[in-house]
């Protein structure tokens, strides 16, 4: 498929639904080939079948993330393939229970900060060299407006996204200069995705966009190209 993208590299976590899904679509319509990760790989399966039928190509690497050593082998297979990764999609999270600081479970906040922080340092670790590779390398982390703006009862899922912050913009700062290495943050603000449904269980799906209307505004930032540290609020 020819498109801006055509002859690139794409990853993009947690890409067997939501937004994850929606962006490995609108990456490989843009000709990218899109390697898809997520822990299940029937869903995997659906969206790599959409992505060949709309003309794409796609890989699945059906993987959990917070596995020992899952990173590493998947980077290692995948440069032994491709040279260069030019787009690098961090969206793999969970959400965690909702409730007071004081009463946040260890075992699952340490969950919660093993996939939403510590898996997303691996893969930048893991990754660094191939994105370095390319003559244009975005990385983009999904993060949410509670990572910022600190919100009763979201304590943990909002830690974790405060620090995923932290990170992406200490490493854009640390490769901006000297790497083709570009990172922006995008928080896509209210869309029917699982996630949201399980954090407001009485709202309507129906009244939020859709999670494609946030995959078009990635690929719009990809495209257009962007300064490192970059923050993308998609509303609408």
């Amino acid at each position: 498929m020819t498109g801006f993208l055509s002859g690139k590299l794409a990853l993009v976590t947690g890409a067997s639904r939501g937004i994850g899904a929606a962006t490995a679509e609108a990456l490989g319509k843009a000709g990218a080939h899109v390697i898809l990760t997520a822990r299940t790989a029937e869903g995997l399966e659906l969206i790599e079948e959409r992505i060949h039928a709309a003309g794409g190509s796609a890989t699945i690497a059906p993987m959990d993330l917070t596995e020992k050593d899952s990173i590493a082998r998947l980077a290692q297979a995948m440069g032994e393939r491709w040279q260069a990764l030019d787009v690098m999609v961090l969206n793999a999270a969970m959400l965690g229970t909702l409730g007071p600081a004081a009463q946040i479970d260890g075992k699952e906040f340490n969950k919660v900060l093993t996939l939403n922080l510590l898996a997303q340092q691996a893969l930048i670790a893991a990754f660094d060299p191939m994105l370095r590779q390319s003559d244009r390398a975005s990385l983009l982390a999904i993060t949410s407006r509670v990572g910022r703006t600190p919100r009763a009862y979201w304590g943990a899922y909002g830690a974790s996204k405060a620090a995923l912050e932290t990170l992406i913009e200490a490493y854009g700062q640390e490769v901006g200069n000297v790497t083709p290495i570009r990172v922006a943050i995008v928080d896509p603000g209210a869309t029917a995705t699982e996630m949201r449904v399980r954090a407001f269980p009485g709202e309507d799906p129906a009244t939020l966009k859709g999670p494609e209307v946030v995959a078009d505004a990635i690929l719009g930032l990809v495209e257009a190209g962007f300064e490192s540290g970059h923050r993308l609020r998609v509303d609408g």
